[in-house]
């Protein structure tokens, strides 16, 4: 049986940014495999060295170095839209697990940068590929993320989730899908007629 306290404790050893490079759907799930022995301590890009050396303390198992198969400790980033792009399909709003990402269908879409984690979870799903990604700090791990916003990630995260249905993904029914690809092509058009003007 998982000790929830041990849990606990992992999880807020963790920088939230909810990634997913772990390989696990959220940094809860990451703690929770880590604390019943599933899971690695070395998976946490995002968290870096130090966050491999804090969870070797809480576990009691020796550090290890980062896993490359999970990514490699990098500068802090943010996600970017570049607007003159955007055709404000909400993909990259379903995607954003913190809602760094305000907009309206068929509106340009904007990163808050202030909430923004650099998961890079907002990119593969953009169908016109306006989002990138730019350092905000040379410091990497620990020395390039607070507490306080670890904190504010997780809230965050928690109210995202509870909004989208406390993470159970949402049903959706075929004429549905088919719609939104048609809506996706047409805005697509719309792109390289305007890129080609």
């Amino acid at each position: 049986m998982i000790r929830q306290d041990l849990v606990a404790r992992i999880d807020a050893a963790l920088p939230q940014t909810q990634c997913t490079r772990c390989g696990y759907p959220d940094c809860t799930s990451y703690a929770e495999a880590v604390a019943a022995g599933d899971a690695g301590i070395n998976q946490c890009p995002p968290g870096g060295a130090e966050g491999v050396a804090r969870l070797a303390d809480l576990t009691g198992r020796p550090a290890l170095p980062l896993s490359l198969a999970h990514g490699q400790e990098g500068p802090r980033t943010l996600a970017v839209i570049d607007e003159t792009w955007c055709i404000g399909c909400t993909l990259c709003l379903k995607a954003c697990p913190v809602d760094a990402i305000a907009g309206a269908a068929k509106q340009m879409h904007v990163i808050v940068d202030a909430q923004c984690t650099g998961c890079e979870l907002c990119i593969p799903v953009c169908p016109v590929d306006c989002i990138s990604l730019v350092e905000v700090t040379t410091q990497t791990g620990w020395a390039a993320w607070s507490a306080s916003q670890a904190d504010a990630a997780r809230e965050r995260y928690g109210v995202h989730q509870s909004r989208r249905g406390r993470g159970k993904p949402a049903k959706v029914e075929a004429p549905q899908v088919d719609q939104k690809q048609a809506m996706i092509a047409a805005a697509l058009a719309r792109a390289r007629a305007k890129r080609q003007t």
